[in-house]
């Protein structure tokens, strides 16, 4: 494996739930949101554990949070940063590096 440290694991986001959660909005065009309730189908994670894990991302300046109200129900948005893009795609590089080292030994 490459020794760049650009091709190392980002531990924020190799967490299975948080790599979802980072998959699913990088996917995204950079000015689109996804809400909570989206998320947790994607991630098939509980309430409790879906909001614990988009605070570990938001504190680690992957994702920011956007709360609001439509009309009287509360809604939860988030949408992928320039760092957490950047994060996730040094993350992918990384993971690749390990299977194109496994496919050609």
């Amino acid at each position: 494996m490459s020794a760049d440290p650009i091709h190392a694991p980002n531990e924020v986001i190799h967490q299975s739930v948080r790599l979802k959660i980072m998959s699913a909005l990088n996917a995204l065009p950079r000015t689109e949101s996804l809400d909570f309730a989206r998320l947790k189908a994607i991630t098939g994670a509980t309430d409790g554990n879906l909001g614990a894990h988009l605070n570990t991302l938001e504190q680690a300046g992957y994702v920011k949070i956007d709360k609001d109200f439509v009309g009287k129900k509360p809604r939860t948005t988030a949408i992928i940063t320039a760092s957490g893009r950047s994060a996730f795609e040094n993350h992918v590089a990384y993971l690749r590096d390990i299977l194109d080292n496994i496919s050609s030994s």
